[in-house]
């Protein structure tokens, strides 16, 4: 299944996507795309019959396709390439780091660079969909506990990331930092996430293009290993790590600036659009 969220900025109505990439409305069945329906009710949507369902207009704004994430966990260098590019050490075991719940965003909507930002930088990603509980839990029963997955991207503003004191969350936090989606999809559709081709182009000039068979640590690996240190909880969300590629690596780097426009998807996962903008002063 495609679980997503249409309609205005937090308003969004629960759809789900037909076999034709039409939207459907599933308003009628639950009231919302919940950590509560990920947690009881995926068997109940995937019996559905859809072309009961009423359909949703094509040019509705699609939102960010959970409601009520609790947490965005991300670990960093997960690709091997991108471990060079940087010029750090294949790590032993997982880098984690925290983005605020505040920085998600729909797949289209604008990513908004910070005041005072110098050095927006951009990360396509899939992210792992937590479904059930998970507490200490073996990499053997590590999938028992994903939903599905979505496409994230990891947007990030490296000044704030490396050049201030402290830890990276900063730098990840930003309003907009983390658009997700369009849609989540659930894992039975993906029959191995380690063979996933990823890409992302800003102006039409591609930086980002791999696979997910460059990954360090597995699924399985990550959330069993966050599971030691956090309950993960239905809809909690894990960014898995970007690949080669990002502005921050490029010779000399390149950093987003108001007018740039970011394409990337994950295969199978979809494709997301960002206009990138300045900070209006608002707030």
């Amino acid at each position: 299944m495609k679980l997503l969220r249409y309609g205005p900025k937090g308003s969004e109505k629960p759809g789900i996507l037909d076999k034709h990439g039409r939207i459907r409305d599933l308003f009628g069945v639950i009231a919302d795309i919940s950590p509560q329906v990920l947690a009881n009710d995926l068997d109940r949507l995937a019996a559905l019959d859809l072309e009961t369902l009423p359909e949703v207009s094509a040019d509705v704004r699609i939102g960010v396709p959970i409601l009520g994430v609790g947490k965005i966990v991300c670990i960093g260098l997960n690709y091997r390439k991108h471990a060079e590019e940087t010029g750090a050490a294949v790590p032993p075991e997982p880098l984690v780091f925290m983005k605020a719940t505040t920085s998600l965003s729909g797949p289209y909507d604008p990513v908004i660079l910070p005041k005072g930002a110098t050095k927006g930088d951009w990360e396509v990603e899939y992210a792992i969909i937590i479904g059930k509980t998970a507490r200490y839990v073996s990499e053997a029963d590590a999938m028992d506990h994903v939903a599905g997955y979505c496409v994230l991207n990891d947007v990030s503003e490296r000044a704030f990331q490396m050049e201030r004191v402290g830890q990276w969350t900063k730098g990840k936090s930003c309003d907009t930092f983390a658009p997700l989606g369009p849609w989540l999809v659930t894992k039975d559709e993906i029959r191995d996430p380690h063979k996933l081709a990823l890409w992302l182009e800003v102006n039409g000039h591609r930086y980002q293009d791999s696979n997910t068979s460059d990954n360090i640590f597995s699924v399985t690996n990550m959330v069993s290993y966050l599971s030691q240190f956090m309950t993960l909880e239905p809809g909690d969300v894990i960014s898995t790590g970007t690949p080669e590629g990002t502005g921050v690596g490029q010779k000399p780097p390149v950093f987003l600036k108001p007018g740039d426009v970011m394409r990337l998807g994950v295969e199978g996962l979809g494709e997301q659009r960002q206009d990138v903008v300045a900070y209006n002063g608002a707030g």
